[in-house]
């Protein structure tokens, strides 16, 4: 019997900026501490090795539980025993600070995000700007999707409002598709714009069944800050209805139950026309059970036969296929040689092969190498692995050869190869060369690209980058690595040193007037540089919104030379004035050319 999953995400583009926002993310739990065991613990009620843990004379006495709470409880006060729900009994006792939940309890609903300022995205219709999604919060004030922003921007003067970005909404469905398929089920697919459809026929039992597999999937949501539910039926339509419509956070239908499951449901839940919703309030028909009883025909008439299908859909008298997401196949070469090799030549020889026939398919495809993996396979069975990557998808089978040329000398050939395989785990879009420079006569520019992967190729992929800017008013958090053939664009206006330490490094023996004067005199790494010229200061404040210890944090930047022409780039925390500030220490964060 078929059996298909339906997973709603209510909020997902909300959500999806909410998670592009998250500050960091949360510190991992610390182990808990290793505390000493006493081989000694002295006398104890109960002798060692009799099968009763210490302090469990209670159950050796064979008192019941409710007798020992009537005891206990006709105590005075400070005869009672303390913390008798840990240790003084010996069967399982409820944990004092979580209510204890049933087994077959069903999760409840998860408690709807709500932010401090309401969160609406807008779209444009024509000449009018819509909402396209709301938060929760948003919503419980009466703004729906639809509405226009300016009636909403009137009833709510403080919302946040943001564009709207369907693109971005649809990849992230496709990723959880594409991650569905790879570790969930072989066909699922994107059902709607907040959805997914999974189809769990033969292998719900691989994750300890359907209802495990519902409240695993909720918790795997949850971890990515999104809110989902999920419902589980033998149709598509009556788990995609129930997903939308329903109340419950994971509902299980039986085989056979989709009429009782849809019944209190309204026609909206069966992916009917806006006209056919109309229609159907119209006559009087709210509930999919009055939808049940009535003769087709004039149902047809009525509603129209795509609301009829929908029906039928539903209740599994037509079939509705899932057409499942393929995921892309890495494309793979192999070759098995007549008789063994060994010798660099014949190697090279075989890798040349396996990349010709490697291009080829890359050509149909439209796409380019970043990264191949050649496998040999040595006599004795053992396999030995070589690894490549490129700064820039690529085609030419020349560079590639050369790239493995280079690393030739790493492999072991043993006793012999037979066989070898070469495959392109990572590729992107590479479309044709452009030749209009050979055409007219000129010299094409020399491409760095493959300058790059050469020397990459002997230092490694992490030896080679360049720096791009980011939006931070604090020098460490301002500057990331790219790829080396990045283009990036904004830097600052103020001048930076070429060089920034990775952390600031605390001087000594600093000589300076407050508040303002930069220093005369300071002593680094034990040399001490005398100051003949300075400039500054250069005020930077922290970033209060990421932690509460940078709420008064106040850097004081001063760009110093030496009698040696050096120059550093030194700060001192705090302003000179407000104690809260900063401690007035100095330490260096750069130095200039």
């Amino acid at each position: 019997m078929t059996r298909v999953a339906s997973l709603y995400l209510p909020h997902l583009a909300i959500e999806r900026l909410r998670r592009l926002e998250r500050p960091r993310a949360l510190p991992e739990p610390r182990p808990a501490p290793i505390l000493p065991v006493d081989d000694d613990p002295g006398a104890c009620s109960v002798p060692r090795g009799g099968g009763w843990r210490p302090g469990a004379r209670w159950a050796r006495q064979g008192a019941t539980r409710a007798a020992v709470e009537e005891q206990v409880a006709a105590l005075p006060l400070h005869q009672r025993p303390p913390m008798r729900e840990l240790g003084r009994r010996s069967e399982a006792a409820n944990h004092p600070f979580k209510r204890p939940v049933a087994p077959d309890q069903r999760q409840p609903a998860p408690p709807p995000v709500m932010h401090h300022v309401p969160m609406i995205l807008a779209e444009a219709i024509g000449q009018r700007q819509v909402i396209a999604a709301a938060c929760p919060a948003a919503m419980a004030l009466g703004l729906t999707p639809g509405m226009a922003v300016t009636q909403a921007r009137a009833l709510i003067p403080d919302l946040d409002i943001r564009p709207a970005d369907r693109a971005a909404d649809a990849a992230l469905l496709d990723d959880l598709a594409l991650h569905a398929v790879r570790h969930w089920t072989p066909t699922a697919c994107v059902s709607g714009e907040d959805g997914l459809w999974l189809d769990l026929t033969g292998v719900a039992h691989l994750h300890g069944g359907e209802a495990r597999f519902c409240h695993r999937l909720i918790r795997f949501c949850r971890r990515f800050g999104l809110t989902a539910r999920v419902a589980v039926a033998s149709t598509p339509g009556t788990a995609h209805a129930l997903t939308r419509f329903g109340r419950d956070v994971v509902h299980l239908v039986p085989g056979g139950q989709e009429a009782q499951a849809l019944a209190p449901l309204r026609p909206a839940a069966l992916r009917l026309t806006p006209e056919a919703v109309a229609a159907a309030t119209r006559f009087g028909l709210d509930r999919i059970a009055d939808l049940l009883p009535l003769p087709r025909g004039p149902l047809a008439r009525r509603l129209g036969m795509a609301s009829l299908r929908r029906l039928d859909e539903a209740l599994g008298r037509v079939a509705e296929p899932i057409v499942p997401v393929v995921p892309q196949e890495v494309p793979v070469t192999r070759l098995r040689l007549l008789e063994p090799i060994g010798t660099a030549e014949a190697i090279e020889q075989v890798i040349g092969d396996l990349l010709a026939a490697l291009i080829r398919q890359l050509l149909e495809r439209g796409r380019g190498v970043r990264a191949l993996v050649l496998t040999l396979e040595r006599i004795d069975g053992s396999a030995q692995h070589l690894s490549v990557g490129t700064a820039r998808a690529t085609r030419d089978a020349g560079h590639l050869a050369q790239l493995f040329h280079l690393r030739i000398e790493r492999i072991d050939p043993g006793d012999g190869i037979e066989a070898m395989w070469l495959a392109a785990p990572r590729t992107d879009p590479l479309g044709a060369t452009t030749l209009a420079a050979t055409l007219a006569g000129d010299d094409a520019p020399p491409d760095v690209a493959l300058l790059v992967d050469q020397i990459a190729s002997r230092v490694g992929q992490e030896a080679l980058f360049t720096t791009a800017p980011v939006e931070s008013d604090v020098p460490e958090r301002a500057v990331r690595r790219v790829s080396p053939l990045a283009a990036p664009s904004g830097w600052p206006a103020w001048k930076r040193p070429v060089r920034l330490l990775r952390r600031p490094e605390p001087l000594v023996g600093v000589l300076a007037l407050l508040p303002d004067a930069p220093p005369r005199r300071f002593t680094w790494r034990g040399r001490v540089h005398a100051v003949v010229a300075g400039d500054g200061p250069e005020r930077i404040h922290g970033e209060w919104w990421r932690r509460d210890g940078e709420v008064w944090a106040v850097r004081d930047y001063f760009r110093v030379e030496d009698d040696t022409g050096a120059r550093f780039w030194l700060f001192r925390r705090g302003d000179g004035v407000e104690p809260a500030t900063g401690d007035l220490s100095w330490y260096l964060h750069g130095l200039f050319g």
